[in-house]
């Protein structure tokens, strides 16, 4: 009866360092957002939205790139590349989790059926990149943050699970946030009818465009660039229903669509190849996968190599060796990613929520599947993943980078996809200014549960 007040006294004061904690970091983070916003404020403009375009262009040539390049290197090496395998795996699981409670979030709050699959890419698909590394590296910052001396390996894991991101954005994103057939035609018209005065805008802008949302360009930078003649057309969906007996000019057909294919000589066309194996192999000629060659990406796969050839491994990332002046400044470079990425974020929160036909019910809706819900089924899976030990034993930073896959907001990047795709763009910003700015309470309340179950470990 005695210990009892002592317990509870512990008790107690274990639970206040650990809010302590997860609000700290999360509460840096918030200040230099607001800093960004205030700096980027249309009455004040210390920061004009050119300077914020040129800063994400920064932050993802040059600053991603070096982060990858100088975290992940150190730790690279065969035994861990095996050992980490399910860091990208869980990427692939969460997003399938969401894609389920997507559905459910479509079934349940019923938004305008050309939003139905935007409703479930957008609930499914999180920010497994800027946002993590941002987060780690605040917690991690302090010589006495929960983690100890190992904090340090946890953007390393983050940096390993982004390739995956990007692959998935290229290819089933991609596809999904293609405009819906039966509501195409009637945006097209819509298209054509604003052309003459976005002309006008365009010639206005010969030196920079900033016309599009800073959302755009926070993530990758020039994607909007990279649009095909099919990039804006429900492309798919006329290659799939083919046989409709619909006619349709409005979209190129399969013949004419196989015969501009290159490197298809007509003389193949006697070759008795079924319909569905062509239309399947014309889709994925015109998947853009090939843009996935970005500078994270290649930052990546050199490190890779690098790690992977243990005297290589010692030269570049060693101590005490000439390449060390190279990798030192490179480090330098880093420091400036975390509050590059946070002004930009409160330059994005001060354009402002745009305009939605998605619905106030769905827009709620995917806020509480993705910031609420999937965290807490996040838990349960890396809880079951760690009972039938596959995850790497003893290492709660690893631990703690599997669940922030859960917990963020959906990816910025899906902002860019929608303008790419001419799908859905100006809900993709609403939903993600609203999304960014309920995480910063979301996200400080699961950091403490995340470390009283992470630090049980210990």
């Amino acid at each position: 009866m005695v210990s009892s007040p002592v317990f509870l006294q512990k008790t107690l004061k274990s639970i206040g360092e650990d809010v302590v904690d997860a609000v700290l970091p999360i509460s840096k983070l918030l200040s230099i957002a607001l800093i960004g916003l205030v700096l980027t404020h249309p009455k004040i403009q210390f920061l004009p939205k050119a300077t914020l375009h040129v800063l994400s262009r920064l932050v993802f040539y040059l600053f991603l790139p070096c982060l990858i390049f100088t975290h992940l290197g150190p730790y690279m090496s065969l035994r861990h590349f095996v050992e980490w395998w399910f860091i990208p795996v869980n990427v692939i699981i969460s997003t399938t989790v969401g894609c389920v409670l997507g559905c459910l979030v479509a079934f349940i709050c019923r938004p305008p059926p050309e939003f139905f699959r935007f409703t479930v890419i957008m609930t499914a698909f999180g920010n497994t990149g800027n946002i993590p590394i941002v987060v780690v590296s605040a917690v991690c910052h302090t010589t006495d943050n929960p983690f100890g001396s190992s904090c340090s390996e946890g953007v390393a894991y983050v940096s390993f699970s982004q390739w995956v991101s990007v692959v998935l954005v290229y290819t089933f994103v991609y596809h999904m946030m293609e405009p819906p057939l039966e509501y195409w035609k009637t945006a097209a018209e819509e298209e054509e009818e604003d052309e003459a005065e976005i002309v006008e805008i365009e010639e206005e802008q010969v030196h920079v465009n900033l016309s599009s949302p800073l959302l755009i360009e926070a993530e990758w930078p020039g994607l909007e660039a990279k649009e095909t003649e099919h990039s804006k057309t429900p492309f798919i969906a006329r290659i799939f229903n083919s046989f409709t007996g619909e006619s349709r000019t409005d979209i190129p057909d399969l013949e004419s669509i196989g015969e501009e294919t290159p490197g298809s000589p007509k003389s193949i066309k006697c070759l008795a190849v079924p319909k569905m194996v062509r239309k399947i192999r014309i889709v994925a000629e015109h998947t853009p996968i090939h843009h996935i060659l970005q500078p994270p990406l290649l930052a990546f796969v050199l490190t890779i190599i690098i790690g992977m050839i243990p005297k290589v491994n010692t030269f570049v990332f060693g101590t005490d060796t000439a390449f060390s002046i190279i990798t030192g400044s490179l480090e330098i470079i880093v420091e400036a990613m975390v509050p590059s990425v946070m002004l930009i974020l409160g330059g994005m929160l001060t354009e402002g929520p745009n305009e939605s036909r998605l619905g106030l019910r769905t827009t709620v809706g995917i806020i509480i599947a993705r910031l609420l819900v999937l965290p807490l089924i996040g838990i349960g899976i890396i809880q079951l993943a760690n009972k039938w030990r596959v995850l790497v034993s003893g290492d709660e930073v690893y631990r703690f980078v599997l669940l922030l896959q859960y917990t963020t907001p959906s990816a910025i990047l899906l902002g860019a996809v929608a303008s790419l795709r001419g799908y859905a763009a100006k809900e993709a910003s609403a939903l993600l200014f609203w999304q960014h700015v309920f995480a910063l309470f979301s996200l400080s309340v699961y950091l403490i549960l995340y470390f009283r179950i992470l630090i049980s470990y210990v």
